[in-house]
Parts: structure tokens; C-alpha cells; sequence
């Protein structure tokens, strides 16, 4: 089922709250393994959320379906230049 923009926009706003949530228990210390493994979990998930949102908004622009955008693997998305 497609997601509209502002359930992805909702999506990025917690995955932020949480990545910000993990670093300030931390300030100062190292994270945990799996708080470290769930921080590369929610930046990969910001990365794709971010490209489908774009995908989006560029289908749109140019006439097509937005609803056709897909989520691409991590892989794909870790590639992009920040």
C-alpha cells in the first residue's frame, strides 16, 4: 500500500525524535551494541524514507503517479552522495 507524503513526513519525524532520543542518553559515552545497531537501522530508514519522498515529488512534477515510487534497498540509498 502506498504511503501518502505526509505519513512518510510523520515517519522521518520519529525516526529523528528517536535517533536524537539515543544520542542525548549517550552524550558523552558510547552507545551500546544494539543502541548502535538500531542508530545505523534508523539512518538507513531516514535514507530511504527521504528517496521515496523525492521520488515522489519528482513523479508528481512530471505528470506521473506518485504511488508508483518504491522504496529502495539499502544498498541503493547508503550509495547516494550526501
Amino acid at each position: 500500500m502506498a504511503r501518502s507524503d505526509s505519513q512518510i513526513l510523520s515517519q522521518i519525524n520519529e525516526l529523528v525524535n528517536e535517533e536524537h532520543s539515543l544520542r542525548e542518553r549517550h552524550q558523552g559515552t558510547r552507545l551500546h551494541e544494539q543502541e548502535q545497531a538500531r542508530l545505523q537501522e534508523i539512518e538507513v530508514e531516514l535514507d530511504q524514507c527521504w528517496d521515496l519522498l523525492n521520488q515522489r515529488r519528482a513523479l508528481r512534477e512530471f505528470g506521473a503517479d506518485p504511488n508508483s515510487a518504491q522504496v529502495r534497498d539499502e544498498e541503493t540509498v547508503e550509495r547516494y552522495q550526501q
